[in-house]
């Protein structure tokens, strides 16, 4: 078995061009150095930069004591992270015949045919360490003739700089220590080399197209509005309100579009900023009051439950996607689908009820709201489908706390009730993991984990993370905006009981949104964009609701 270094800028079609099953690989979570990479590669495990209590030392000529100091480092991080794991796997197995070397590309078509048996050949492109660009990957050996692929990621044509390790060891039918967290890559279908280059070209955009896409068109809405209730003299007020809301939750739906089409960002940008709208005024003649609302939800809720469903890789593609080439997550949805389904799903679910089942008695009410937050947590939370292990707290809770308020139930059992939610959720979701072999995050991170020790290091990790997310510069400076609306719906909270007193739906539904985003933002990796996206949608909500309170 050999691992065989090309040179940098290897693409994927000259590895195909030498007989290799061909692939992308995501170099690290994020940009990250050269040194890194390799040792992410040997260790079969990997972290965020940020969770090391120090940077990877710089190495000057001293392999002994640079050695010890990445040892060093690796011992801060909350993680069981092991460099050189790979090969003290290697050792303790016995092998031997297994080899590491740089080669050029003339090389590789020759050495793919002198392989026989079980022979196993990989190539990877050297990494550069400028940029978090995914790297070629290709392998060449007995069952290796389509696509690469691992449980990992679950895309046809990506894995992970952690699946080698795994890879080697499965191959010599060694054991794969458990601080391994990377999956043996295989090969799937036949090799499409211009699917795999389409992959990486959309993966590539996803994270600075986001921005121009999002932020234009909520400019141009805003705008909009703004001119509309100028030039109307306020006459306009209710209906720009309600249309500019409808867009925003159909920002989402277009943006699954987008993924299916692939265009360009200027194309992309046109599509959102007139396409969601256009959505918006046709639900709007079609439907009144919070009939509208709740559609708008139901549809773009259904629309990522069935791509989920399919197994579909548009949701992951999509600009509000998990953003694999980030090199976290690569199927299902991410916190930012998260934050806005939380509120579509608990605040749609009471504009429902209010549009479509006005008469509906407050018991069955409860039942419908925790009926389908429980059907939702149970797609975008379950490792065949949305594999997000928030969505089974976040979604349950808001249901159940929707419930409560609509039930009119006592504190006590009210919040006995919102407690076990989510652990019976959690215990459900183990439960369909172990029974369908998902084995997604949930089962590895958690279920696997070695003991108390790991399971802390795993809240550790999430609550260092969400601490960095309130640090990040795009996210810091909407804040403040979010601090003044909290602080505005608390002293004007009267007034914003007026507007849902009458529709007790719509109130319930606001609180178990609210209740939602409170504990996503609490309970994630990413707290700061939790808290911004759902005050977002819960500020759209909070507006139609006002929207419709004229004459009550």
């Amino acid at each position: 078995m050999t691992l065989a270094w090309v040179p940098a800028g290897t693409t994927v079609q000259q590895l195909a061009d030498a007989g290799f099953s061909p692939g992308l690989m995501s170099a690290g979570l994020g940009k990250v150095s050269a040194e890194q990479t390799y040792l992410d590669i040997g260790q079969g495990n990997r972290v965020f930069n940020s969770l090391y209590d120090e940077p990877l030392p710089e190495f000057d000529g001293d392999r002994q004591g640079w050695w010890k100091a990445v040892v060093k480092r690796a011992e801060s991080a909350p993680a069981e992270i092991v460099p050189g794991l790979l090969t003290s796997a290697l050792v303790k197995a016995g092998v031997r015949s297994f080899d590491v070397r740089s080669s050029a590309l003339s090389g590789l078509a020759p050495a793919a045919e002198d392989l026989s048996d079980d022979d196993l050949l990989i190539a990877i492109a050297r990494p550069s360490g400028e940029s978090d660009a995914p790297l070629a990957i290709g392998i060449a050996g007995r069952d290796f003739d389509g696509n690469l692929t691992s449980d990992s990621t679950r895309t046809d044509g990506y894995v992970l700089s952690t699946d080698v390790a795994p890879t080697i060891l499965d191959r010599f039918g060694a054991e794969i220590p458990a601080e391994m967290s990377g999956q043996p890559i295989r090969s799937e279908g036949s090799v499409d080399v211009a699917a795999i280059e389409s992959l990486g070209g959309r993966m590539g955009v996803i994270s600075h197209r986001r921005g121009p896409v999002i932020g234009l068109s909520l400019l141009a809405w805003i705008v909009a509005l703004g001119l509309t209730v100028a030039l109307s003299k306020g006459a306009l007020a209710r209906p720009a309100v309600r249309t500019v809301g409808l867009s925003v939750i159909y920002m989402p739906l277009v943006m699954l579009l987008g993924a299916a089409i692939e265009p360009g960002e200027s194309a992309e940008v046109l599509l959102v900023m007139l396409g969601a709208p256009l959505l918006a005024a046709l639900t709007l003649v079609l439907l009144r009051g919070y009939r509208a609302l709740a559609a708008a939800a139901a549809l773009t809720v259904a629309a990522y439950a069935i791509d989920l469903i399919a197994g579909s890789p548009l949701t992951s593609l999509s600009l509000l996607g998990p953003n694999p080439g980030l090199g976290v997550r690569f199927y299902g949805i991410g916190n930012e689908l998260e934050a806005l389904l939380a509120v579509l799903v608990v605040a749609g679910t009471g504009a429902g009820i209010a549009g479509f089942l006005p008469g509906l008695d407050r018991r069955r009410a409860a039942a419908v709201f925790v009926v389908l937050g429980l059907l939702a947590a149970f797609v975008f939370a379950a490792g065949r489908f949305g594999a997000d292990v928030g969505a089974a707290i976040v979604f349950p809770i808001g249901a159940v706390v929707a419930a409560v308020a609509i039930a009119g139930r006592g504190r006590r059992v009210g919040l006995l009730v919102v407690i076990a939610a989510p652990f019976a959720m959690l215990a459900l979701l183990v439960l369909i993991d172990l029974v369908s072999g998902a084995n997604a995050h949930l089962t590895r991170s958690v279920l696997d984990a070695g003991g108390l020790g790991d399971l802390s290091d795993v809240a550790q990790r999430r609550l260092q993370l969400s601490a960095h997310s309130f640090a990040r510069p795009v996210l810091l400076i909407f804040l403040p905006v979010v601090a003044i609306l909290a602080l505005l719906a608390f002293l004007r909270r009267d007034r914003l009981r007026a507007w849902v007193r009458e529709v007790p739906a719509v109130r319930a539904g606001l609180l178990g949104a609210l209740a939602a985003t409170v504990v996503g933002t609490l309970a994630n990796d990413s707290g700061a964009l939790i808290l911004e996206i759902g005050t977002a949608y819960l500020l759209v909500f909070a507006g139609f609701a006002w929207a419709e309170s004229r004459g009550r």
